[in-house]
């Protein structure tokens, strides 16, 4: 029978350090794709994913368990990427041209819905996704994070509340503004999308 998190995370603060990998390794995928989300190339997403995880390995005894494991992995891979965007100091929103992945490690783009296009049609809708990927690389960084936590990751409003340590209204709020914003970026600089 499969050990639950919980058993996991109890046998890690008891010292079983062989618990730590069964623990984290269903969060990969998805630890790696937000942080490729907020920092937009792979080389920066897959640093902060090994940072994260090494945070989670030296703090885990310090977790209290009031939270689920998975909102303090994903506060502990928000906080490494504000650091990270933080420490730059050339050209620290020139990014988001690259692919997202799956939780299967499949490369896609931003979703949109595919109905079976026509080679130019293929062209088209690869020509938008890169100018949305690079009007969300424009958005400031605290609605970058939110875009990316509720309509790539598809995380619920309550957790990305306790993910940021926000309340959920504010949560909201951000949503709303950075949405409004995305939009105002895209008719500015790609007037063709709205045409």
């Amino acid at each position: 029978m499969e050990e639950t998190e919980k058993e996991l995370i109890s046998r890690i603060k008891a010292g079983d350090m062989d618990a730590f990998e069964p623990l984290i390794l269903p969060y990969q995928q998805k630890v790696y794709n937000i942080a490729f989300g907020i920092l937009g190339n792979a080389e920066d997403a897959d640093d902060a994913a090994q940072e994260a995880f090494l945070k989670v390995f030296r703090y885990i005894k310090s977790f209290n368990e009031q939270s689920q494991f998975y909102t303090w992995l994903y506060r502990i891979v928000h906080n490494v990427c504000l650091d990270m965007i933080r420490k730059r100091t050339k050209n620290p929103f020139g990014f988001l041209n690259k692919h997202w992945q799956n939780d299967e490690g499949d490369e896609m783009e931003v979703q949109l819905e595919d109905p079976g296009p026509l080679p130019d049609e293929n062209f088209m809708r690869e020509e938008t996704q890169s100018e949305v990927r690079a009007a969300i690389s424009k958005l400031k960084e605290n609605y970058r994070t939110v875009i990316v936590l509720r309509d790539i990751e598809g995380l619920s409003y309550e957790e990305i509340a306790k993910i940021l340590e926000i309340s959920e209204g504010t949560v909201k709020s951000r949503i709303n503004r950075a949405r409004l914003s995305l939009k105002s970026i895209l008719i500015e600089e790609f007037p063709e999308l709205y045409e």
